[in-house]
This record gives structure tokens, C-alpha cells and sequence, in this order.
């Protein structure tokens, strides 16, 4: 399953410092078949549901299409939320504080602004990756999906509290 790790893209790059290839609907979307059944039924979606090909694509989950943060920054002409005057505004706040996957966020826009989207991007591949096998893997992928190695990437290791209390 080590699938090959995408392009830097900034379709792929959410508005809010989120990485796309990381997220668990993006997963779905490119899976196989079964695994995007799998993901729908766990999720009580119908399939046809699972698509997404980024925050900023054409094709995307319907939470991320009605995604205030992404229309703010649109309406500003902004690429990311940290370059905006009014970050963190309170909506961005309320955002990152409501799941584990959303942790990161100020640290991700700080980087975004020191080294550039497209360096940020890298270091995501890096940090989502299995370590055994280099497949990527959600924040909510505790052992990876590929391998069954635990943690699934540097990310769970660093915040498997906090996703194993959220999931409770």
C-alpha cells in the first residue's frame, strides 16, 4: 500500500494549515474500492459521499466545500489563514480546538510562513508517514493501515492521548 506520495500541491494544502493527504475522507477518496466502502459504512455515509481531492479542488467532502475559513481566505486573496490580519480570528480558534487533528494548526501556519508552502508540504509527507513503510496515514490511524506498525506516524505518537480520549 506504500501508494506514492503526491506532488507538493496547494490544493492539497488547506487554507487553515491543514494536509489534505493526511486527512481521512482524502484517504477514502483514493483507496481502493473496499477500503472507501469500508470507511462509509464506519461513517454511516454512502460512498458516493467520499470524494475529495483537496481543500482547494473542484471535487470536495461537503464539509470542506461549506468551509468558512476556506471562503474568508478566498474573499481576502489569501492562501493561508496566517497571513491574514486578523489571526487567529475566532473562527480559526474555534476550529482547531474542536478535534485532534486540528492540534497543529498554529504551528502549521508559523512554518508555512518561515519556509514557504512548499517545504511545509515535505515535512507533512515526512510526518504523516508510517516509519516502517512510509504509507501515509491519518491522524486517526493509530497502527498503520498499510503495515499494522504503531504509531502510524510521528503525529500519533505525539498526540495519541489526546485522539484516543477524543474517540472515547
Amino acid at each position: 500500500m506504500n501508494d506514492v506520495h503526491p506532488e507538493v500541491d496547494l490544493t492539497l494544502a488547506a487554507v487553515c494549515g491543514l494536509f489534505c493527504p493526511a486527512c481521512i475522507i482524502y484517504i477514502a477518496a483514493h483507496e481502493t474500492p473496499e477500503k472507501r466502502a469500508e470507511i462509509a459504512r464506519q461513517r454511516n455515509r454512502p460512498v458516493e459521499s467520499l470524494v475529495c481531492d483537496g481543500c482547494r479542488a473542484e471535487r470536495r467532502y461537503s464539509y470542506c466545500e461549506s468551509c468558512k475559513l476556506y471562503a474568508c481566505a478566498t474573499a481576502k486573496g489569501l492562501d493561508f489563514c496566517g497571513q491574514c490580519a486578523e489571526y487567529p480570528c475566532a473562527d480559526l480558534k474555534a476550529f482547531q480546538a474542536a478535534r485532534p487533528h486540528r492540534l497543529e494548526l498554529w504551528e502549521a501556519q508559523a512554518r508555512i510562513r518561515e519556509v514557504g508552502y512548499e517545504q511545509w508540504f515535505a515535512e507533512m509527507i515526512e510526518r504523516y508517514a508510517c516509519p516502517e513503510c512510509g504509507t501515509l496515514n491519518s491522524a486517526y490511524h493509530l497502527a498503520c493501515r498499510a503495515c499494522g506498525a504503531e504509531p502510524a506516524n510521528a503525529y500519533v505518537a505525539e498526540h495519541k492521548s489526546a485522539i484516543v480520549n477524543w474517540q472515547k
